[in-house]
C-alpha cells in the first residue's frame, strides 16, 4: 500500500453488508476495515488516520449519530459518511448536527455513486493534511529567515500570515470565486504596492510587457492573462524576505545574500498554493530564474522543459530591471536594455520570446497596465462614500460588513465603537478611487 491509498472504515452491524462494501471497495483499489462493533471501530480510529469514516444509522448500543459524533472527536480531519436505510429525516438531522458528517447515502446505495463519494471526500482529507503540512513548512521556513534580521521577524511573520490568510478566505468565500483570478492578484499586488522598498509601477510594466510578448507569440488569451499576473506577483515572493536583500540592486548583494534572494520565487509558490486557481501563475513565478542554456535555478532545466511563462516573465523582468537600474535618459536605457537582452538570447532566454519582444517594441510602446489599488485605513481614518475592498470579519469570522459596502456616518459609527473595544485597530481595504 502506497501514500496514495484511500483507506476507509466501515461500521454496519449487518456483516452482509459489511462484506459488500468490503468487496466493491477492494475492487477499486480502496483498502477498507471492517467492523461490527462501534466500541472496537472507535479503538481503532484512535489507532491510526483514516481518510473516510462511513458509519450505518441505526444500530444496537450505539447508532451512527454517537459513533460519528466520537469519531469526529478523534480524528476531525477524516470525512464522515452515514449510510441509512430509514427515511426517519430527524435522525439525519441529529447525525448531521452533532457528528458532522459530510455526506449521506440511503441504502441500497448505488456503487457507482458511493466510490465517488468516498473518492472526493479522500481527496479532501488529502488536501486538508496537505495544507496543515504547508502551514508547518511556511513556518519552519519564517523561522529560518529570522536568521537575516531578527529586529524584522514579527514582521515577516504578519506579512507571510496576512496574505495567506487572505488566500485562504477568497477561496472558501465562494466556489465561483476560484475563476475570478484578477481579484486575487489584484489584492496581492496592494501588498506589494505597500511596501516601500518594492517598485508596484515597475511590476505593472512587468505584467504588461508579459502580455505583449505572449499575444506576440500567438499564445492564447487565457495563457497571456496567466502570464501578465505573473509579471505583476513576481516580486511577490520577497514580501517574506529581509528588506536588506531587495532594497538596492541584486549586484551590489554579497555571494550568500544573492542564494537567499534566488529563493523568492520558491517563497512565493508555497505563498500561492492555497490559491489552486494560481497555480500556473506560481510555477511561471517560480521558475522564472531558469535559463534557456540549462544554467539557471531553482532545477536546472532547459529549453522546452521551462514553462513558457517563466521564460516570457524572464525577459520582460529582465527588461525592466535594467531600465529601472539605469539613470541615462529613457530612450538610452531601453536601447541598453534591448541590446542585453538580444545578447543573451539563446543562452539565457528563448529566441522566440526576444523576438517576440523586438516586434513589441518596434510597433508599440509599453505602458503602464491598471490594477486595482487599495489603502489600509483604521476606522478613525473612514469618511462617507467610501468603498470597502474586502469582506470585513470578526474573531468569530461572523461578516460584519460585505465587500463593495459604502460607507456612511451610520456604518463608520458603528465600526468605530467596536475598534475602541479591540486591543489593535481595525485594517480595512479600501478601495482607492
Amino acid at each position: 500500500m502506497n501514500d496514495e491509498t484511500i483507506v476507509v472504515l466501515c461500521l454496519d452491524d449487518e456483516k452482509s453488508v459489511l462484506n459488500s462494501l468490503g468487496r466493491l471497495l477492494r475492487q477499486n483499489g480502496i483498502k477498507a476495515e471492517l467492523y461490527q462493533s462501534g466500541h472496537e471501530a472507535l479503538d481503532r480510529v484512535r489507532e491510526i488516520d483514516f481518510d473516510v469514516i462511513i458509519s450505518d444509522m441505526r444500530m444496537p448500543n450505539m447508532d451512527g449519530a454517537e459513533f460519528l459524533t466520537h469519531a469526529k472527536a478523534i480524528s476531525p480531519d477524516a470525512r464522515r459518511i452515514l449510510l441509512t436505510g430509514y427515511s426517519d429525516i430527524q435522525d439525519t438531522i441529529n447525525a448531521i448536527n452533532s457528528g458532522g458528517i459530510h455526506g449521506y447515502l440511503q441504502k441500497p446505495w448505488n456503487n457507482e455513486q458511493l466510490v465517488r463519494e468516498i473518492n472526493k471526500a479522500a481527496e479532501l482529507t488529502k488536501l486538508k493534511k496537505q495544507n496543515d503540512a504547508l502551514q508547518k513548512q511556511v513556518q519552519a521556513q519564517n523561522e529560518e529567515l529570522k536568521t537575516l534580521n531578527s529586529s524584522l521577524e514579527s514582521l515577516v511573520e504578519k506579512r507571510t500570515s496576512q496574505i495567506r490568510q487572505v488566500l485562504k478566505q477568497l477561496e472558501a468565500a465562494n466556489e465561483n470565486e476560484k475563476k475570478e483570478h484578477k481579484s486575487t492578484v489584484e489584492l496581492l499586488y496592494n501588498f506589494i504596492n505597500a511596501n516601500p522598498y518594492l517598485d508596484a509601477d515597475k511590476a505593472k510594466n512587468i505584467a504588461k510587457l508579459c502580455f505583449q510578448i505572449a499575444k506576440g507569440l500567438s499564445l492564447s488569451n487565457e495563457v497571456a492573462d496567466m502570464v501578465r499576473m505573473s509579471g505583476y506577483l513576481s516580486q511577490v515572493g520577497l514580501l517574506a524576505m529581509d528588506p536588506s536583500l531587495y532594497s538596492k540592486p541584486f549586484h551590489e548583494l554579497d555571494s550568500e545574500k544573492k542564494k537567499v534572494f534566488l529563493t523568492h520565487p520558491a517563497t512565493a509558490q508555497l505563498m500561492l498554493m492555497p490559491a489552486q486557481h494560481l497555480s500556473d501563475v506560481a510555477e511561471a513565478i517560480y521558475s522564472q530564474f531558469e535559463k534557456y542554456n540549462g544554467q539557471g535555478v531553482p532545477k536546472g532545466v532547459k529549453g522546452k522543459e521551462i514553462p513558457i511563462g517563466a521564460q516570457i516573465l524572464a525577459v520582460s523582468r529582465d527588461y525592466m530591471e535594467h531600465i529601472y537600474q539605469s539613470q541615462r535618459p529613457m530612450s538610452e536605457r531601453k536601447e541598453n536594455a534591448l541590446e542585453i537582452i538580444k545578447m543573451y538570447s539563446g543562452s539565457f532566454y528563448h529566441p522566440k520570446v526576444v523576438e517576440s519582444l523586438l516586434n513589441v517594441l518596434s510597433t508599440d510602446h509599453v505602458e503602464t497596465d491598471k490594477v486595482g489599488s487599495m489603502s489600509i485605513l483604521t476606522a478613525q481614518q473612514l469618511k462617507p462614500g467610501m468603498e470597502l475592498g474586502l469582506a470585513m470579519h470578526n474573531a468569530q469570522g461572523i461578516m460584519l460588513l460585505p465587500k463593495g459596502h459604502i460607507f456612511s456616518e451610520s456604518s463608520i459609527s458603528k465600526l468605530q465603537q467596536l475598534e475602541t473595544q479591540k486591543p489593535n485597530p481595525f485594517r480595512i481595504m479600501i478601495v482607492d478611487n
